[in-house]
């Protein structure tokens, strides 16, 4: 371990020997200045670990040393020795900023001991800054924008959205119903370079076919009955920054041609204008729906489909990402705590396995009401299975040990057995799949493909 680096600043020559001599016994590498203006001088040239500095000195004394220090080095630890009369000032020393004070005369143990408080606050501090930024690698790491995740997939998607956010690219977002569509089109707006304009969404399914070119492209006065003035579009708000087009699938043909232009033109026409209008808009889309099959069945234009399909995100369900289930559980938790005045610490032992088997059909968005659900109902500080819905506690809990009561078959029972114990080995591992394959002694593409079979 390194030597502490101590100043000592005091004006009688013989109490800067008698600090120095011993100090430098107990391990210390000591210098000395004999007044303020020297030690600020000595503090500038290098960096001290400490500073033992006498009140009462000539030129400039240990108060107004203590001040002007703070200013230039606000972390530096100062310890005051005060004489007899002195303590008031040293009392208000530390006020401003000194860590400690000894009062002279002072025994050798005093001083020691006053130091090695000093060192063990620093050592704690130390501490605590890097437990601070363990923190915040942990959240970096499972976090992204307002997204909570840590599984393999939805890395891949993170990944994606930082190379696409920057760029004006079109994007399409892919993804069952509730996993968070309109959460990564958030982030890829806030990521970009467009954040000075508000992201303009709209869900293409919720406004009635009549109403929703006019609300795209916005329409002039006398355009139909009800157009008393002139009103700006979606797109007009989207000028200069972005559009989100949630639930694309439901854009009926006759507006998908529209649209095809605006990307292609960059323009948009107004319900009854002559004249086109040129904007600067990037677009990003979202869908349910299998595009490609609605393009098969004539329901969606194909070079619109090709137009926005130039970067595709695709959404995993989260019965394929289990391993953010612990996560996600966590984060929902903190969440209705703080919104419904509860105090629930987490799952009891026997809630977990029950939320990790079930299939979530409605992914996160069910998970969330599951989990504010509970919270309500929560009577202690852990969540039970009394609090889940019916639905899915009624589900049945694998377990290994229902294997020879349920079936004679070998073959049947080798499959209960190996599916529990890639369960396992997932839970052990948070989901890492290669973790998971070196403790089962399996490939990676095997484990995959044995997860993907399980439902896992």
């Amino acid at each position: 371990m390194a030597e502490k680096r101590l100043l000592i600043i005091d004006d009688e020559e013989n109490m800067r020997h008698m600090l120095q001599v011993m100090l430098q016994k107990a391990g210390y590498a000591v210098q000395t200045a004999a007044d303020g203006m020297e030690g600020l001088e000595q503090i500038a040239k290098q960096d001290f670990d400490f500073v033992l500095c006498d009140l009462r000195m000539p030129n400039m004394n240990g108060m107004t040393f203590l001040e002007k220090s703070k200013q230039t080095h606000p972390d530096q630890t100062v310890i005051m020795m005060s004489a007899y009369g002195t303590i008031d000032t040293a009392l208000e020393a530390m006020t401003i900023g000194a860590y400690d004070y000894i009062s002279k005369p002072f025994k050798q143990d005093e001083v020691l001991l006053t130091l090695k408080k000093a060192e063990e606050r620093e050592r704690l501090k130390k501490e605590n800054v890097e437990l601070q930024k363990r923190l915040r690698k942990i959240e970096q790491k499972y976090t992204f924008g307002n997204i909570v995740a840590r599984s393999e997939a939805m890395a891949h998607v993170f990944e994606l959205v930082e190379k696409v956010a920057r760029h004006k690219t079109t994007v399409l977002i892919t993804g069952e119903s509730g996993t968070g569509k309109d959460l990564i089109a958030k982030t890829i707006n806030s990521k970009g370079n467009r954040t000075s304009v508000p992201m303009v969404s709209v869900n293409c399914g919720s406004i009635p076919d009549n109403l929703l070119e006019s609300e795209l492209f916005g329409y002039k006065k006398g355009a139909f009955t009800d157009a008393v003035r002139d009103k700006p579009g979606l797109f007009d708000e989207a000028d200069g920054g972005t559009i989100f087009l949630d639930e694309i699938g439901e854009l009926p043909l006759s507006l998908q041609v529209k649209l095809l232009r605006v990307l292609q033109e960059q323009e948009i026409s107004p319900l009854g204008s002559t004249v086109s209008k040129k904007i600067d808009v990037r677009v990003i889309a979202a869908t349910s729906r299998d595009l490609q099959k609605e393009v098969d069945e004539g329901r969606f234009r194909e070079d619109l489909f090709y137009r926005i399909n130039v970067m595709k995100i695709h959404l995993p369900p989260l019965r394929e990402r289990r391993g953010d289930i612990p996560l996600l559980v966590g984060y929902f938790i903190n969440l209705f705590n703080r919104k419904l005045g509860k105090d629930i610490e987490g799952l009891s032992s026997q809630t977990m396995p029950i939320l990790m088997a079930y299939s979530w059909p409605g992914n996160i968005r069910e998970l969330e009401n599951v989990i504010e659900r509970a919270v309500l109902l929560g009577k202690g500080r852990w969540i039970t299975p009394v609090d889940l819905p019916q639905s899915i506690t009624s589900v049945r809990q694998p377990s290994s040990s229902a294997a020879p009561e349920h079936t004679l078959s070998i073959k049947k029972a080798s499959k209960i057995l190996e599916r529990d114990l890639i369960q396992k080995a997932l839970e052990l591992t948070e989901g890492n799949r290669s973790k998971a394959a070196k403790i089962l002694e399996i490939s990676r593409p095997i484990l995959i493909s044995k997860i993907k079979e399980y439902g896992l």
